[in-house]
């Protein structure tokens, strides 16, 4: 006779196997066979069950779903095949070019289109059948564990079934529909809370929780698109391996289509442009793949991406709205910046009502006025922008725009020097740049201090809690716990992730110090070639003019800076918190750009200025900030402007993006990914 264990497992058992044949039903089907009250009393019932025996709840349990307990922080995970980028192409020509480049190694190959979805890439580890982790793409060769909320995603199978290999890592897109998006908006903004930009924020940002239950109450999905590492031949095409993937219940990638050539592939290309604001995710263009694997492992890749595949990106799209007010925005230099306040328009997936004039000039060169009629865009896809006026809608009833003589926060003078484009408040106690300076230095690129935002910084500075860089290092929990919206678990993890920062180096605490014209790469080179901050600041002019991309003016500045005994004292109080101010220099790698150095200029389509600076670095070359006659190349992109001038007038070679990566393409010294 079978005792209560027994006929308990039995049960549980057949729950689970009802359980993820009606979750299969419903999310990658869209065909429910049951209705919701009898799947909540097989769950029930399940909970009740493991309950009761913990030991017979299993990895894979449909419980599992739920979320489980919060994390302190995410692990890292190393990916053995690493998750590359995509190149971009923008028109036919380009798509020609591409095909002309895969046919000159694979003559007779096929090609693939599919939907680009705008969404989170992620990573799923399966060991014979269980997901036994998930990840996010990070840099490419590691990302953040988050197998806990990815769990709690109906569409992701927690167990494969049928002939599986015993390691399957597949890749895919996280993504939220628009009309989630739009139900978590409402509910943001009932707790007074900043509405999510765009569905691809609100998937990055559900998929980043430290509470699993949150992201569980997050209707994400799961779209699988490719392979990771796999220990046996998985599929001989593309388009085998969607099937397979479909087999263990996956839901794919959309508008899949195999074709013969590039024209069919432009054909597909056309219609999925003509419907894709019907889907009910965001799309930002067409992903078109070599369909045989085989050609794929020969095509090869780069460092950067795959050449067996090319992502083409939909064009820009533009909207016209109508200026309502130019509001001069103050920053940590104390410049003050034109903001452009208009209708809100829907743009690529979010709604926009702001843009960054620049500076005084900038809207002289525009012409736009208070109450004109303009286009507007995103540059790059990302970056609000105004493109023109529309002069013949004008009223005569516009305004134009005044620069203020006093600063619009402190009421200070404002001063525009000669040569400066800008305008600045001349009070460097002003609480906007005094704001704009802490969030400055936390910033990813600096001291990448998590949780430290634009909210929190505002009411820290307001209240007199901080008033320089360095209180963030002085701040008690008591302090934080003060603030609006503050848990402990919250103001725990912030003070760890300052603690964290105080080994950024050298280089990023000096870039975060917010010195004028000291950005990233001067910051690297400076503190490459003085280690410490003691050498640095009893540094002359002459000695820092030595350092590559640091002129004239760039020398001066910084001896400026640590002339005035405020600035010397926050490095003694920086010192005393213990934050690290000495750089642990790394040897250069080998590669196509060994010795060159490299200054990039302008908006790039495919790569964040990030992603292109690292990928010289990797390359074995030095990104410099200003051209001269010492620069290998430039990189110019859309809308350069003085550095390609300059290297225009010196004779200094420049390069387009497309040309850039091309010269990048030889075969990669790591492993070749097989997909991306």
């Amino acid at each position: 006779m079978k005792d209560a264990r027994q006929r308990a497992a039995e049960e549980a058992s057949e729950l689970r196997k009802k359980l993820d044949r009606a979750n299969h039903q419903y999310y990658v089907l869209d065909s429910p066979e049951i209705s919701d009250a009898e799947y909540d009393s097989m769950f029930r019932r399940l909970v009740e069950i493991e309950t009761e025996f913990p030991e017979l709840a299993t990895p894979d349990s449909p419980t599992q779903r739920v979320g489980g307990k919060p994390s302190e922080k995410f692990e890292t995970v190393a990916f053995s095949v690493p998750m590359l980028s995509l190149g971009n192409a923008f028109d036919l020509e380009d798509l020609t070019a591409f095909d002309q480049r895969v046919r000159k190694v694979a003559p007779d190959c096929t090609y693939t289109t599919e939907m680009k979805l705008d969404g989170l890439a992620i990573n799923l580890r399966y060991e014979r059948g269980v997901l036994v982790w998930g990840a996010t793409r990070g840099d490419g060769n590691t990302g953040e564990n988050v197998t806990s909320n990815l769990k709690t995603i109906k569409s992701i199978p927690l167990r494969l079934d049928g002939d599986v290999p015993d390691i399957l890592e597949v890749r895919g897109e996280v993504l939220m529909k628009e009309g989630e998006l739009e139900r978590l908006n409402q509910e943001r903004e009932s707790m007074e809370m900043a509405p999510f930009a765009n569905a691809r924020n609100a998937s990055a940002g559900s998929i980043r929780q430290l509470d699993p239950k949150i992201t569980a109450s997050r209707k994400l999905e799961f779209f699988a698109y490719h392979i990771g590492e796999c220990s046996e031949r998985f599929a001989e095409t593309q388009t085998g391996m969607l099937e397979r993937y479909k087999g263990y219940g996956f839901v794919v990638v959309p508008e899949h289509k195999r074709v013969k050539n590039i024209r069919e592939c432009w054909n597909n290309i056309q219609k999925i442009q003509e419907h894709k604001e019907n889907y009910p995710y965001g799309a930002d263009g067409v992903v078109i793949k070599v369909d045989e694997v085989a050609l794929q492992q020969e095509l090869g890749a780069t460092s950067h991406e795959p050449r067996w595949a090319i992502a083409f990106k939909f064009p820009p799209e533009e909207a016209e709205t109508i200026i309502r007010e130019i509001l001069p925005s103050v920053g940590r230099t104390g410049a003050i910046t034109p903001l452009a306040v208009f209708d809100p328009v829907r743009l690529e997936g979010s709604t926009i009502s702001r843009a960054s004039l620049h500076n005084e000039d900038e809207v002289k060169k525009l012409g736009v006025m208070v109450g004109d009629h303009v286009v507007v865009r995103k540059a790059g896809s990302v970056i609000p922008e105004v493109v023109r006026v529309i002069e013949s809608k004008r009223t005569g009833q516009e305004k134009p725009f005044v620069m203020p003589k006093h600063c619009p926060v402190c009421g200070a003078d404002t001063l525009r020097e000669e040569g400066s484009a800008f305008t600045r408040c001349t009070n460097a106690s002003c609480p906007a740049q005094v704001k704009e300076r802490i969030l400055h230095f936390a910033s990813r690129d600096n001291a990448n201090i998590d949780g430290i935002g634009d909210a929190l910084v505002g009411q820290l500075v307001n209240s007199g809690i901080v008033k320089s860089i360095a209180d963030l290092y002085f701040l008690t929990k008591e302090d934080l716990l003060k603030q609006e919206r503050m848990g402990d678990k919250l103001a725990t993890k912030i003070l760890s992730n300052i603690e964290s920062s105080k080994k950024a180096g050298l280089s990023r605490i000096l870039s975060g110090l917010g010195i004028m014209m000291v950005g990233k790469v001067s910051a690297k080179a400076i503190a490459a070639r003085f280690k410490n901050v003691d050498d640095l600041m009893g540094a002359s002019e002459d000695e820092l003019r030595v350092v590559e991309g640091v002129g004239e003016k760039v020398s001066h500045s910084i001896a400026v800076f640590f002339e005035q005994e405020q600035n010397r004292e926050l490095i003694e109080r920086l010192k005393k918190a213990g934050v690290v101010l000495s750089e642990e220099v790394k040897e250069q790698p080998e590669g196509p750009l060994a010795g060159q150095t490299i200054v990039l200029t302008g908006v790039l389509e495919s790569l964040t200025r990030g992603e292109a600076e690292k990928l010289v670095e990797d390359n074995g070359g030095k990104v410099s900030s200003s051209v001269s006659k010492k620069t290998s190349f430039v990189v110019a992109g859309a809308d350069a402007g003085s550095k390609l001038d300059k290297a225009m007038e010196l004779g200094v070679r420049v390069l387009t993006e497309k040309e850039f990566l091309e010269l990048l393409s030889q075969p990669s010294t790591r492993q070749t990914p097989s997909l991306f």
